[in-house]
């Protein structure tokens, strides 16, 4: 994933919290990005705390419309995954993640933290602000079809219909969550048969 200046401007209408830093790590320190686990409704002040000490992360953000008690209407902006959020680090930092409110735990095997790969990472960046994203409840098995076009090319996922669109469920394994994305049904092939389930993973703790 290229590695933009803190200074570079994000669009105001990006579906995001994150934070872009120099790459300024000792030569033989790999940052990778990963899943952390937070307190519930954390995901935000966990964010502040990372831009504070200027760690790169992300927060993929949906927007969705909500009505109050006073029967005004106001869009607000909620965690694409409730209670995680991304960040690029060593292997040596997540200790220091782990001190920081609000955070848990990082998602791996065992107590190994895993890795999320560059690529999931970066498609989520361009398709969270491209297409309408909102959450979905996680999926294992179902028909399964392939993205062919658009931001989201390459990625399988479950289909499913809700009224009179397609929409793919597209799961990131590691955390189990999943996330529905409206498409065109031109823009869907299959992929095949079903893969078989993978083991879900644990949390690991510092």
């Amino acid at each position: 994933m290229v590695l933009l200046d803190v200074r570079s401007k994000i669009p105001a209408s990006l579906g995001v919290h994150a934070r872009l830093v120099p790459n300024e790590q000792p030569r033989g320190c790999d940052r990778r990005w990963f899943a952390v686990y937070t307190a519930p409704r954390h995901e935000k002040r966990l964010a502040h705390h990372l831009d504070v000490r200027q760690i790169e992360h992300f927060l993929p953000l949906y927007r969705v419309l909500r009505r109050w008690k006073d029967g005004s209407k106001v869009t607000v902006e909620l965690p694409l995954f409730p209670s995680y959020l991304f960040v690029r680090i060593t292997q040596h930092d997540r200790v220091r993640i782990l001190e920081l409110p609000g955070a848990l735990s990082i998602a791996g095997a065992g107590r190994e933290p895993t890795p999320v790969p560059d690529d999931e990472i970066e498609t989520l960046r361009r398709g969270v602000d491209l297409s309408r994203v909102e959450p979905h409840s996680y999926l294992v098995v179902g028909e399964r079809v392939r993205i062919n076009a658009g931001p989201l090319a390459g990625m399988e996922g479950v289909l499913i219909r809700k009224k009179n669109s397609f929409r793919v469920v597209l799961t990131l394994s590691l955390i189990m969550q999943s996330v529905a994305v409206e498409l065109d049904a031109d823009d869907l092939e299959p992929a095949g048969t079903p893969r078989p389930a993978i083991a879900l993973p644990l949390l690991c703790t510092a």
